[in-house]
């Protein structure tokens, strides 16, 4: 029985069911007694403050009375409730468990800092039906102080976080709390609310000063002084953002009405697609619509202007914006995709649809109809014609309808073409002199927010009226220079074409140069592949980012340039008008090969975050370069990102890289072929393909074959075949000196010797291949070890061990952005909870696992998760929970005697045999324990095989239930495995079901005879 006091007085069966209470002073009575948290309350102290000065003649026995009847509610509720109240000299006792009471679990789950959970207790305010009474008033006071502490800390934790809290309603009661005026000062400024923070500073300091004559502590003075000057240590810490649309540096003038009218569109369309031609700002629009919405699970760019193959690629294009690990599994990517987001609430903002139709078009239909929270908000020239779609056509920026200079200046286009121009030629002003070129130039421009731009680089140089004046002869010659175009879009081209003749002969060099690049490029790379001779190519990417030509942007791996989408197709004429395409692409391949060579010799060591990130960035500009290579390069750059492809997931596109690499028909000879070959074989096992992979494996260099070994076996899913090939990769990797390979096949032994549950092995190898890759520097590595170390604490029963191995681990997977790695270390704590009897915490983080898995298209991770749910939940009670996870990890695996078992296998059918035996179904129970013995024991798991002995003791008859235990006891003092708390459950239920049938000594004779 449960008992309530942080909201009205309530009292719950152990089912849930609310028990009613009787009587107002019964009621007292029961609040009484719960107030003075399991002490003996005298008799004299009860009647007093039951009745007060009222008190009965016979008081004594008045207070039996309301015993008997309380006794009575709580016994007719659930059979032996009257035995809670007990009599103590010199009154009485309510004699419950701590946990049983909401208020101690509260105190006891905020001391050990769950603080999120404690409050979850809290229905209203404390004793709220007798906070009237002198008896309840101090432990109100307590409980309110407790509360709010608690609030505090939690607060303080979040803030830590970078999780937003927003505290300002408990402010206003508790005006004079420092603490939690600190919390709303801290989250206000990190809200970009300055101003704000430092009012309720203000604030707080005229109160103390009023009502108390007292100034701030220093301690929020100094927090008032660190706002003051923007101390970066308060914007807290880096978090994955639920987003990767781009951060704005300019104002986005004269859309304000454009945004709302898409804004409300996607309210009730699915599809949006924003048209119209070149130039006309579709691209800034949808950004600035997307920036203003609020979804779930974020708001994500997908750019596809660097694609245009098939719409598979378009779907990488969306699981690369999206940071989406790819996974094995039937299908191409597109219907991977699909899957992955048919659960998320998001919206995608494809830009740049036109040269893709067909496959945008169909990439956006498959994801609306896989995945019904989904909303596409998508830019291009033409519509995309998918059923559903609503259109926007983006219109130009309104042009000066009048003239003089107030109508010339509240004109959009005037607003957008100053701010541009003011920027780059100070000094200059729009008035009574300037309004009327201003206003004819806007109007020649045709309120293109991308020529405006790009003739406002001009006013310095040429001022107003001699651009206008050029800008007219310019206009003049280009008059239908090209046929079938719109007249807007060849006013965008001649703006471009103008500007090209303005450049130095290097400044074109340089800028039809950077068209080759897929998706922008670095400083280095620019110099790489755009210049050549005496060109200094830093100056003069200097001068075309002033000209509106270049735009800089600046991402995690740092500063980049790019081209806008028209100016990179004007420039892709100039340069094959200048017959240079060849040599520059040469270039680029050249580049890129170095580039993927120069990081892959840093993916296994102390810099590896970073030039992950670089890669990450370049994806467009690899392929790109794979795409333009000749055999020899193509192997070469393949070769060298298998294992960046590795890492981050992207298995597929390893796959389809590697074929395209090895299907030239004049592949050279030698050992890039090889080890071309055997990264595809181990992919192919990787992605459940079947593939000779040991005829891959015929190198004849030994630390290529060594390498190629220690790759594939992550994809061999036979033991005693994997065990053979990493032992014979160790044993070359050792003679080599290939530490890092030593410490890779390390790692695997751990793995392997903790399934088998040879611990000394285990706490030998895995200690070896952490100090290796410790030492080499390698996060990932330490990882992998770290992984079967921590599973080898769970199994000794050190739980505190194990779960600070995997918390500080998954803080480093998500740092390094390896999200399977955290969604692993987020289930064995998950499991570890469970192990605790702490379900709740169990169910908790194995669910946030099973998100994060599910969200990464990862289905390994997806079974360690709801395996962990499934037992958290039946073994708190909750078997349709706990049904439903069974069910999703037994959907259309095989099973049978002749079945090679996955290796989960034996801990479902466990599970599920634990609920069916739950449902009083024992003989269904029987045959899944039976079934999951058989599985195991192919497995060849110690453990699982004991714990599994002892499952199905439970509903064997009771000699087999004996000798079932005999061995598992056995097999268990073997392997050094003790039984886990849940598995002491099962032993001791079988043990007393087989001892009452049996008896002692025909127990213990069947016991001690069982092999």
């Amino acid at each position: 029985m449960r008992f309530g006091v942080l909201g009205p007085l309530t009292v719950w069966t152990d089912a849930g069911e609310v028990v009613s209470i009787p009587g107002l002073k019964v009621r007292a009575l029961l609040a009484d007694l719960l107030a003075h948290d399991g002490r003996v309350v005298s008799t004299d102290r009860l009647v007093d403050d039951l009745w007060g000065d009222d008190a009965p003649a016979n008081s004594a026995a008045a207070l039996q009375v309301r015993v008997s009847q309380l006794r009575k509610a709580l016994e007719d509720a659930e059979p032996g409730g009257k035995n809670l109240i007990v009599s103590r000299a010199p009154g009485y006792q309510l004699q419950v468990s701590p946990d049983a009471v909401d208020a101690l679990r509260f105190a006891r789950l905020a001391g050990e800092g769950r603080l999120a959970e404690a409050l979850e207790l809290w229905r209203g305010s404390p004793y709220a039906d007798f906070s009237d009474m002198e008896f309840t008033r101090a432990p109100i006071t307590k409980l309110e102080e407790q509360r709010l502490t608690a609030v505090e800390e939690l607060a303080e934790v979040r803030l830590a976080a970078g999780e937003p809290v927003d505290v300002a309603e408990l402010v206003a009661e508790h005006p004079l709390r420092e603490r939690l005026r600190a919390v709303h000062m801290t989250a206000l400024y990190r809200a970009g609310r300055q101003s704000d923070a430092l009012a309720t500073y203000g604030e707080l300091r005229e109160r103390l000063a009023d009502e108390l004559g007292l100034d701030p502590s220093p301690e929020l003075a100094d927090l008032q002084a660190r706002i003051l000057r923007q101390d970066p240590g308060l914007s807290g810490p880096d978090r994955r953002p639920l987003t990767n649309l781009p951060a704005t540096v300019d104002d986005l003038i004269g859309r304000d009405q454009a945004v709302a009218e898409v804004r409300e569109l996607l309210d009730t369309s699915r599809l949006v697609t924003l048209t119209g031609s070149g130039g006309v700002g579709k691209t800034r629009l949808s950004i600035a619509t997307a920036a203003q919405l609020t979804f779930p699970d974020g708001a994500w760019l997908v750019e596809l202007a660097a694609y245009d193959r098939d719409t598979a690629s378009l779907a990488d294009a969306v699981l690369a914006a999206l940071d989406i690990r790819d996974s094995a599994g039937p299908g191409d990517a597109l219907d991977r995709l699909a899957d992955t987001l048919r659960a998320r609430r998001m919206l995608l903002v494809l830009d740049n649809c036109e040269h893709v139709i067909d496959q945008a078009a169909k990439l956006a239909e498959s994801l609306l109809r896989a995945a019904p929270g989904l909303r596409i908000l998508a830019t291009s020239r033409e519509p995309l014609s998918v059923a559903g779609e609503t259109l926007w056509s983006v219109p130009p920026l309104g042009l000066p309808e009048e003239e003089g200079l107030d109508a010339v200046a509240g004109s959009d286009a005037v607003r957008l073409f100053m701010a541009r121009a003011t920027a780059s030629a100070r000094g200059f002003v729009l008035d009574e002199s300037t309004a009327a070129a201003v206003a004819q130039l806007c109007r020649r421009l045709d309120g293109l927010p991308l020529a405006l731009e790009l003739a406002a680089t001009r006013v310095r140089s040429l001022g107003i009226h001699e651009l206008v004046a050029r800008l007219d002869d310019r206009f003049r010659v280009l008059s239908g220079w090209q046929r079938g175009v719109s007249d807007r879009q060849q006013t965008l081209m001649g703006m471009i074409d103008w500007s090209w003749t303005l450049l130095t002969d290097d400044e074109r060099v340089v800028l039809r140069r950077l068209a080759v690049h897929a998706d922008g490029c670095t400083l280095e790379a620019a110099e790489e592949v755009c210049g050549d001779g005496g060109l200094d190519v830093m100056e003069l990417l200097a001068r075309l980012v002033d000209r509106s030509l270049v735009t800089v942007v600046e991402g995690p791996s740092g500063v980049r340039y790019r081209l806008l989408e028209s100016v990179a197709a004007y420039c892709r004429r100039r340069l094959d008008d200048a017959g240079e395409i060849d040599r520059v692409r040469r270039a680029y391949v050249a580049y890129y090969t170095s580039l993927a060579e120069r990081a892959e010799g840093h993916l296994r060591g102390a810099e590896q975050v970073r030039w992950m990130r670089d890669l990450d960035a370049e994806a467009a500009n690899l392929r790109g370069a794979l795409d333009s290579a000749p055999a020899p390069e193509a192997l070469r750059l393949v070769n060298a990102l298998s294992w960046h492809w590795y890492l981050r997931g992207r298995l597929h596109e390893a796959l389809r890289s590697l074929d395209l690499a090895l299907s030239g028909s004049d592949l050279p000879d030698g050992v890039e072929v090889e080890k071309a070959r055997a990264w595809r074989a181990g992919f192919a096992l990787l992605l459940g393909e079947s593939v000779d992979w040991e005829a891959a494996l015929e190198i004849a260099d030994p630390a290529v074959r060594a390498r190629a070994e220690l790759f594939v076996q992550y994809g061999v899913t036979d033991m005693p075949t994997a065990t053979a090939v990493v032992d014979r990769a160790l044993a070359a990797c050792r003679e080599l000196g290939d530490r890092w390979g030593v410490a890779v096949a390390l790692s695997r032994q751990s793995r392997d010797a903790f399934t088998l549950r040879e611990l000394d092995k285990l706490d030998r190898v895995g200690h070896e291949s952490r100090r290796l890759f410790t030492e080499l520097g390698d996060r990932w590595g330490v990882l992998q070890a770290n992984e079967w170390l921590g599973g080898l604490e769970e199994i000794r029963g050190d739980y505190d061990a194990a779960v600070r191995i995997f918390t500080e681990d998954a803080g480093v997977a998500e740092e390094l952005g390896l999200w399977p790695d955290k969604v692993r270390r987020l289930s064995w704590l998950g499991w570890i909870a469970t192990y605790r009897r702490d379900y709740d915490r169990g169910i908790e983080t194995c669910l946030e696992a099973l998100r994060l898995a599910d969200g990464q298209g990862y289905k390994e991770g997806t079974i360690f998760a709801r395996m962990g749910l499934c037992i958290a939940a039946r073994r708190s009670g909750r078997l349709e929970l706990a049904e439903e996870h069974i069910a999703a990890m037994l959907r259309g695996v095989p099973r049978g005697p002749d079945v090679d078992p996955l290796l989960f296998m034996p801990t479902v059918l466990n599970e599920l045999g634990h609920v069916r035996q739950l449902q009083g179904r024992e003989p269904e129970a029987r045959e899944l324990f039976r079934e999951s013995l058989v599985a195991s024991r192919k497995i060849g798991d110690p453990r699982t095989i004991a714990g599994t002995m002892e499952a199905l003791a439970t509903v064997a008859e009771p000699e087999e239930a004996a000798r079932l235990l005999g061995t598992a006891a056995a097999a268990r003092a073997a392997h050094g495995t003790p039984a886990s708390p849940d598995e002491i459950d099962d032993i001791a239920r079988a043990t007393d079901r087989a001892k009452a049938a049996l008896g002692e000594a025909a127990f213990a004779a069947a016991y001690t005879s069982a092999p």
